[in-house]
């Protein structure tokens, strides 16, 4: 069987906070799949941490680049010029489904600009199949290149944003006309149901992110290791663990793995406290932390089902988060993990204090998150349902149910 070639797109590809995708991608490689990785936006130099950045950026596809060549801008639309019809049809699609305002009907001119391009670069590529992840601007964009093409798409939909406010970013109309749409947890998909008519929901399938286990080998814990692993933003939640932390004896550390726009601020909350923060690291480096770590904390306020979770359990590290979204999918209380009300410092503080006193503790919760990880999370499988997914839908025969 002829597998489908396939292109990815995303807003920026290779980012260091989605490795997941990354790990997608190479698991359809490793399946067959011709994959062409496409982004609209150039990754910035803090997001290439390690080799397999560095190779997925320079062989990936940039959207916006190549639109600053007028001539490449030019050559591509008059390409699909050629079929005035659908050309005008993709058009009024990029029309109808602009947010409201001057402004969001200027973006989308921009993104219908941008879809002529992409779509040009995948029928030279001789992809088959456009597949986009997260479903924000970049996947409008991905719909007009469909429509512009005759290329059908499919969509990854995380949450939680996207879902505060779905009838800007049209998720109905990219549903309807999308092949199928991987939801990453059955409470993703259900809010997609919410928006979406309902003679489509036969086309919404589960296909869970996933990590590699073999990665993520237990090692020998040090004692009272603290880890967290995010994005330094407000829905974190970061500025709640360090009032936990606070208020707990001193005989423990916590380093902290990420950046972005608090970091400077939470720095400065963390004064006086055994916090260090080191900034972005690659996978291989988050591995080699996850396998020095008694105790993983993500004190969310709003996730999908977040992949470092996955790869914390899998390195047989229990963990403490929040009870939001699709994590209790993930993180069974009290079997491998805490969960704890999102924004409560004092529950934060009692689950990090009750694992960190309890090693026999930790060790059962660790060893039941390696089995979880490795029965639901594993990103060969996952992948192997996603290509069921690809091949299904392109020869007619499209698997039933939400797992494939």
């Amino acid at each position: 069987m002829t597998l489908p070639k396939l292109a990815y797109l995303t807003g920026e590809y290779p980012r260091a906070s989605d490795t997941f995708i990354q790990r997608e991608v190479a698991a359809l490689r490793d399946i067959g799949h011709e994959v062409v990785t496409c982004s609209i936006r150039t990754t910035g130099a803090e997001h290439l941490v390690g080799p397999e950045q560095r190779e997925e950026h320079a062989r990936t596809f940039k959207v916006l680049d190549t639109c600053k060549s007028p001539t490449r801008l030019l050559r591509a639309h008059l390409r699909w010029m050629r079929n005035p019809s659908r050309y005008l049809r993709a058009l009024r699609l990029a029309w109808q489904t602009a947010p409201k305002g001057l402004k969001g009907r200027a973006y989308n001119l921009i993104y219908f600009l941008e879809a002529g391009v992409l779509a040009d670069a995948l029928a030279q590529h001789g992809v088959t199949h456009l597949h986009n992840h997260i479903a924000k601007a970049s996947c409008t964009v991905a719909m007009l290149a469909s429509e512009l093409s005759g290329i059908p798409y499919s969509f990854t939909i995380h949450g939680p944003d996207i879902f505060f406010e779905p009838n800007h970013w049209r998720i109905d109309e990219k549903a309807a006309r999308a092949a199928f749409v991987a939801c990453i947890s059955d409470f993703c998909r259900s809010q997609l149901m919410c928006f979406a008519d309902q003679t489509h929901w036969t086309r919404f399938h589960i296909i869970h992110c996933g990590v590699e286990t073999a990665r993520y080998a237990t090692a020998p814990h040090a004692d009272k290791e603290l880890l967290f692993v995010g994005r330094l933003a407000a829905v974190k939640g970061v500025p709640v663990l360090l009032d936990a932390l606070r208020g707990m004896d001193r005989d423990w550390h916590l380093t902290v793995i990420g950046d972005g726009p608090d970091r400077a601020d939470l720095e400065d909350k963390a004064k006086g406290l055994p916090v260090n923060f080191v900034g972005y690291k690659s996978q291989a480096e988050v591995a080699e932390a996850l396998a020095g770590t008694d105790v993983f904390v993500l004190p969310s306020f709003a996730e999908g089902v977040p992949v470092v979770l996955m790869e914390a359990l899998a390195s047989g590290v229990p963990v403490v988060t929040t009870r939001i979204a699709g994590v209790p999918e993930l993180v069974e209380d009290g079997e491998n993990g805490k969960l704890v009300p999102p924004g409560d410092a004092d529950a934060l503080k009692e689950a990090l204090q009750t694992l960190l006193a309890d090693p026999e503790l930790r060790r059962s919760f660790g060893k039941n998150g390696q089995a979880k990880v490795a029965a639901e999370f594993e990103v060969t499988a996952e992948a192997a349902r996603l290509s069921r997914l690809f091949c299904g839908y392109s020869d007619g025969t499209p698997p039933t149910g939400k797992r494939p």
